[in-house]
């Protein structure tokens, strides 16, 4: 079940952009694991909380993130990876002393959190804690539309899309410069890939180290930039990939197919490919979940003599209906196995059948001897 990102902030989902901000930097503050001392107990507690809090924020103070979320219950790029990632980038392990305790590793990027991912980032830096900077950004993932018919729905199918996306520089392999000419300490920073600057928070005065906007905290700049692509490593091309879908795939449902996105910037990681499913509509059958319905014509005869009927199956065979005696009209009459296909499962979903009596508009004057003798008789 996905978390309830609007009740870890206690705000109401209609909140605004400055009332998420609030939440957050309250319970921020008040669940930072700077506060646990040396309780390892209370460190792992505080984390915790940090951490969802922290993920809850990532998601609601963006806009298009908060608009997937409210949507699918979930999103697709950006949020915090489990596995043992620590809020902000903070890493259990061991310490500097060198034995077991809690080491701090910033990958986060505190920026987003303005003046109080400021406090935080000096608050440990102040301890002697240096913060790797980053490189370049990864990738944006690309989310798509596939429309199919409900027979390849029940059958699956191999579909080829083609999609205008960013991909790696032809020139450069998508480095950002010319391979062959190196590069240079970068003259901003002088190699260490960071600058000193003064900011004024409402905790106060911090004088603090950010990432050099030259070389993006690699501390060495290109002595030649690529010219296609400007320094980037991206450039803009159409994408091709094949997608499998498999049988009993349904209208909604999505398929993740990775590194097939936008490429990173200057060799960072690919962005990935999201592919919706919408599904056609269908002129004999209507489907909910892996059960199919259908509305087939009957005439009057055919109920009273409970003649054997064929309707089509999706499989592309047909299907022989025999009434049962005393069936209710008015009632769907069920066919076992003869639904959809079960999503990574055997076996099918069931078969519904409405049906639409068809009664002659007009009698000759022996159809309707016929007729009246028959309600005579039963």
């Amino acid at each position: 079940m996905s978390k309830d990102y609007y009740k870890i902030l206690g705000v109401d989902r209609n909140a605004s952009p400055e009332e998420i901000k609030k939440a957050f930097y309250k319970l921020a503050h008040q669940y930072h694991p700077h506060k646990a001392g040396k309780d390892e107990k209370k460190f792992k507690e505080l984390n915790e909380k940090f951490k969802e809090i922290n993920e809850a924020y990532q998601v609601l103070s963006d806009k298009g993130k908060r608009e997937q979320y409210d949507r699918f219950g979930k999103v697709f790029e950006g949020a915090p990876a489990g596995g043992g990632e620590w809020p902000f980038g903070f890493n259990q392990g061991v310490g500097s002393s060198g034995g077991d305790g809690f080491g701090f590793n910033f990958e986060g990027d505190l920026g987003d959190l303005g003046d109080l991912g400021d406090f935080f980032e000096n608050f440990f830096e102040g301890l002697g804690v240096r913060q790797p900077r980053r490189t370049y950004r990864r990738g944006s993932d690309v989310e798509m539309v596939q429309e199919i018919s409900l027979e390849e729905a029940f059958m699956g199918v191999r579909k080829h899309l083609q999609y205008k996306t960013l991909v790696s520089c032809d020139k450069c392999k998508g480095l950002g410069y010319d391979k062959k000419e190196g590069k240079g300490v970068c003259p901003t920073c002088a190699g260490r890939g960071e600058i000193k600057e003064n900011r004024q928070t409402f905790f106060g005065s911090f004088s603090q180290n950010r990432v050099c906007p030259q070389c993006h905290g690699m501390g060495e700049v290109p002595n030649k930039v690529c010219p296609e692509c400007k320094g980037s490593g991206q450039q803009s091309a159409i994408r091709e990939v094949d997608v499998d879908i498999i049988p009993g795939v349904a209208e909604g449902q999505i398929i993740k197919i990775k590194g097939m996105g936008e490429a990173g910037e200057r060799g960072s990681e690919t962005g990935d490919l999201y592919v919706r499913i919408k599904e056609k509509s269908h002129p004999l059958f209507r489907r909910e979940g892996d059960d199919l319905y259908s509305v087939q014509d009957l005439k009057f005869t055919e109920a009273l003599l409970g003649k054997k009927i064929k309707i089509k199956d999706l499989s592309g065979g047909m299907i022989d209906i025999e009434l049962p005696a005393g069936f209710n009209f008015r009632e769907k009459l069920r066919i076992a196995g003869k639904g959809m296909p079960h999503l990574h499962g055997m076996g099918r979903g069931n078969l519904y059948l409405e049906f639409d009596l068809k009664l002659p508009k007009h009698l000759s004057e022996k159809a309707k001897k016929i007729i009246e003798d028959l309600d005579k008789e039963i």
